[in-house]
């Protein structure tokens, strides 16, 4: 049986930000679309016109620079786990 690859710790920063960038806009555009409706259904109650840059200031973008970070933190602590545990597992290996 081949041996496996032993963790490298320089793909961290690479997954953490690569998966925080595409969930972070995951985030904003689901948030964009929730708060583009909103902004519709409480304009037409009001009977005005709908300002859509509330949608992009108020709601999407907080929404996802809070999002964004929570995720990266988890992201981080995900793959920092993850790395140390495939570094176990590689040594256990590599002693028996």
């Amino acid at each position: 049986m081949p041996q496996a690859r032993p963790p490298r710790w320089y793909t961290i920063p690479l997954r953490v930000g690569l998966v925080t960038f595409i969930c972070t806009l995951i985030i904003f555009a689901v948030s964009l679309l929730f708060g583009i409706i909103g902004t519709i259904v409480v304009a037409s109650l009001r009977h005005v016109r709908p300002d859509m840059t509330a949608a992009y200031r108020r709601i999407a973008l907080p929404a996802a620079i809070v999002a964004g970070c929570v995720v990266c933190v988890l992201s981080l602590i995900m793959e920092i786990r993850h790395y140390r545990q495939s570094k176990a597992l590689a040594a256990i290996e590599r002693a028996g």
